[in-house]
């Protein structure tokens, strides 16, 4: 299983990547291959300020439907356009062209706190 070591990682399988205030962000492969085949994202906060673990939107997949979790206080920018049609992408490359949202973050240093590849990966043995 990938766990790129650039990333940071929630208890909540999500990912983020930071930019200077802008992140992006997504579940982990983990996350993906425990839900099964995605069949849809929804994310209705686009534009909303939310806080750490505020629930941003939800994946639906053949047998689920689960919520997404932000991982640090923020502003939702932008849905990853492709979802719409493809949602599948966040199946088959959940760090790359299956990314979810982008947000601006309002503290950087609350994703220094979150957990690195090697925590992640241990939590989810």
């Amino acid at each position: 299983m990938n766990f790129p070591a650039e990333l940071k990682y929630t208890k909540d399988h999500e990912w983020i990547s930071l930019d200077g205030n802008n992140a992006t962000i997504g579940i982990t492969e983990f996350a993906q291959k425990e839900l099964g085949d995605i069949v849809y994202v929804e994310v209705e906060t686009i534009g909303k300020s939310l806080k750490a673990n505020d629930v941003f939107g939800t994946v639906e997949a053949v047998k689920t439907v689960s919520d997404l979790f932000l991982p640090v206080d923020g502003t939702i920018n932008e849905l990853n356009g492709a979802l719409t049609s493809q949602p599948e992408l966040v199946n088959s490359d959940p760090y790359g062209e299956g990314w979810m949202i982008k947000m601006t973050v309002d503290n950087p240093e609350e994703v220094e706190a979150l957990m690195n590849a090697a925590d992640y990966e241990a939590m989810v043995g």
